[in-house]
């Protein structure tokens, strides 16, 4: 195996470091030692999402997902989710527009074992993958759409507007989760052609973070990944680029059983990892990133014709990244009374820019959310795969601070006003039917249904 280069993070990171690793196989590995608490994270991201599905066969990332944990040659069954969480670890894996991950947090003793199961799988799944087992997790990827999107008040609002703000034939116009009749189309020749393009090393990175000897836990990955084969037939993902404005505004009025009126938006930002997207992140973060931003404060607090108002940043590296803005009307509001305060907070925003307090604030509040990430080893894992696998480069994970903390409030305001406008956003508005929507005894569930837009 060759060794490997160590990078230090610069102020902001607490000092943390990683080194870097390749196999001859082509698997990347990256290692960041953090002897404060005995355990251990494994993360490994494989670099397939939605984004690289062709039209009907969406949804066999997020399938693929599933039947990783339903047994490979030497682990039948439920025994990987068994032998983690009996040695005292937890797990779990996720599918997003651009990634597939799978992750476990160990007791330090235990690692070995956790290595030794990744790779089982990676090197071993199709020998376990039959009839069965993918009838099996097909069904149980068709409930989890029923009962997160199809099944539950604006759950198909992020696919809806995801769909709005990519056009046809995009590769992030379908979400991960795919579409009930692509899910029942898919063979298992599918599935076993799709594992071996894209589960293979040269298509993944291994992340291994916390209380670790890097020497001993290099010569594990090399004694159970090391002889995987790896595979050529991947293709790059289809082109993601967009023109930086929509256009005009895309609209879909949603007549359906929800407990309130609510406006919802995506408006079309810069690609993550550049500080044009640091910067609408911080805009965002002013403008509804809690309860002391703007639109809470006029919404919510002031003008009282609202019970939630949020603004959120959706960061994507091969498409524009989205900005997503969501408001719950309060009582029996229209929603034209809601859209133009929103527009008069945008517009005023764009004009004046962040005052010294509001971006003192909002980077104080992004700072922390980064650091309280790296201090975990599982979020370090995860952003040491992340930064390698979407932008090449792992130690860019240690110095996100800094670049959050670079941002001036004139690129704030300019970014604002360059994209947080009417013409380029796709809205969603819902109107609910059948049931009272002015009943007061339906605002409490309203923010449970939020998560079902979260990806």
């Amino acid at each position: 195996m060759p060794m490997g280069h160590t990078a230090t993070a610069q102020a902001g990171s607490g000092g943390l470091t990683a080194t870097e690793h390749r196999l001859a196989n082509g698997l990347r590995v990256v290692l960041s030692e953090d002897h404060l608490t005995p355990v251990a994270a494994v993360c490994l991201w494989y670099d397939v999402g939605s984004r690289h599905e062709v039209k009907g066969r969406t949804g066999l990332a997020h399938l693929f997902e599933h039947l990783m944990f339903q047994g490979s040659k030497q682990v039948s069954g439920n025994g990987h989710f068994e032998l983690v969480q009996g040695a005292g670890g937890s797990l779990n894996g996720t599918t997003s527009f651009e990634r597939t991950n799978y992750f476990e947090t160990m007791p330090t003793h235990q690692l070995e074992l956790a290595l030794w199961l990744e790779a089982d799988r990676m090197g071993s799944l199709l020998a376990a993958l039959d009839e069965e087992s993918m009838e099996n997790q097909r069904d149980v990827v068709k409930n989890e759409r029923r009962q997160r999107y199809d099944n539950v008040p604006y759950g198909t609002a992020f696919e809806r507007l995801t769909a709005l703000s990519y056009p046809e034939g995009h590769p992030y116009h379908h979400t991960p989760i795919g579409s009930m009749a692509d899910l029942d189309a898919a063979t298992l020749d599918d599935a076993r052609a799709f594992f071996r393009t894209y589960y293979a090393p040269n298509n993944a990175v291994l992340s291994v973070v916390g209380d670790i000897d890097s020497a001993r836990t290099l010569a594990w990955i090399e004694k159970y990944f090391g002889s995987i084969s790896s595979h050529d037939g991947k293709q790059p993902p289809r082109d993601g680029s967009l023109p930086e404005n929509i256009g005009r505004e895309l609209r879909e009025v949603i007549e359906e059983e929800v407990p309130a009126r609510a406006l919802m938006a995506a408006y079309r930002l810069p690609h993550d990892g550049t500080r044009e997207c640091d910067a609408v992140d911080i805009a965002l973060t002013i403008l509804g990133g809690g309860e002391s931003s703007r639109l809470h404060n006029r919404l919510v607090r002031r003008d009282q014709t609202a019970v939630a108002a949020g603004f959120g940043l959706l960061r994507l590296a091969g498409a524009p990244s989205l900005g997503w803005l969501d408001v719950k009307t309060s009582g029996g509001v229209e929603v034209p009374q809601i859209e133009s305060a929103v527009d008069e907070e945008l517009a005023r925003f764009a004009e004046e820019g962040p005052t010294p307090e509001e971006m003192e604030r909002a980077q104080a509040q992004l700072e922390r959310e980064w650091l309280d990430r790296l201090s975990t080893v599982a979020g370090r894992a995860d952003e040491l795969c992340r930064y390698a696998v979407l932008f090449g480069d792992p130690q860019l994970a240690l110095t996100a601070v800094d670049r959050v903390l670079g941002v001036t409030a004139d690129e704030v305001r300019a970014i604002a006003k360059a994209r947080l406008r009417p013409d380029n956003r796709a809205v969603l508005v819902y109107e609910p039917v059948s049931a009272d929507p002015q009943a007061e005894s339906a605002q409490d569930d309203q923010t449970d249904a939020e998560d079902g837009a979260d990806q």
